[in-house]
C-alpha cells in the first residue's frame, strides 16, 4: 500500500510518473516505481532531479529474479504498480517462446535486481 504522505512525481515533458518523493523530516527521499529509494534525504529539487536522472528506461533493461533454492531467472517487468510487481521470463524477443509470469509484491523484493554482467544466460532452445 502506498503512503499516504508519498507525492508522486512525473515528468514534466509528457506527466509521466516516475515515482515518489517521501517526506523525512525537513527532507525529500527520491523513491522508483518500484518502490526503492534512489537518493537519500534531499531539497525537494534535488529529490525530483534525483527521480528525473534515473527516469524509466530500467523498465526497458532485462532483471534477474532470484528466489530461494532455484536458479535465477532472466525476466522482463511487465507491470509496476503499487500494488504488486509482474515479471515473465525474457522471450529474447521471439513472439512464440512461451513464458512464465510473476505476480511479486510492491514494493518489489531484493530477489529482484538489475541483471548484472556475471549472471548465466538463462537462454532456453525451442523446439520447432
Amino acid at each position: 500500500m502506498l503512503p499516504a504522505d508519498w507525492i508522486e512525481h512525473r515528468r514534466p515533458d509528457d506527466r509521466e510518473p516516475l515515482g515518489w518523493l517521501r517526506p523525512e523530516g525537513d527532507t525529500w527521499v527520491a523513491v522508483s516505481l518500484l518502490g526503492r529509494e534512489v537518493s537519500g534525504p534531499l531539497d525537494w529539487t534535488g529529490a525530483e532531479e534525483a527521480l528525473e536522472e534515473v527516469g524509466l528506461s530500467w523498465m526497458a533493461d532485462v532483471w534477474t529474479l532470484e528466489r530461494d533454492g532455484e536458479a535465477p531467472l532472466r525476466v522482463r517487468l511487465v507491470e509496476v504498480t503499487p500494488e504488486r510487481v509482474v515479471v515473465q521470463t525474457d522471450d529474447f524477443g521471439a513472439v512464440d517462446a512461451p513464458v512464465d509470469r510473476y505476480e511479486l509484491p510492491w514494493p518489489a523484493p531484493a530477489g529482484l535486481r538489475p541483471r548484472r554482467d556475471d549472471d548465466p544466460d538463462g537462454r532456453v532452445l525451442f523446439a520447432r
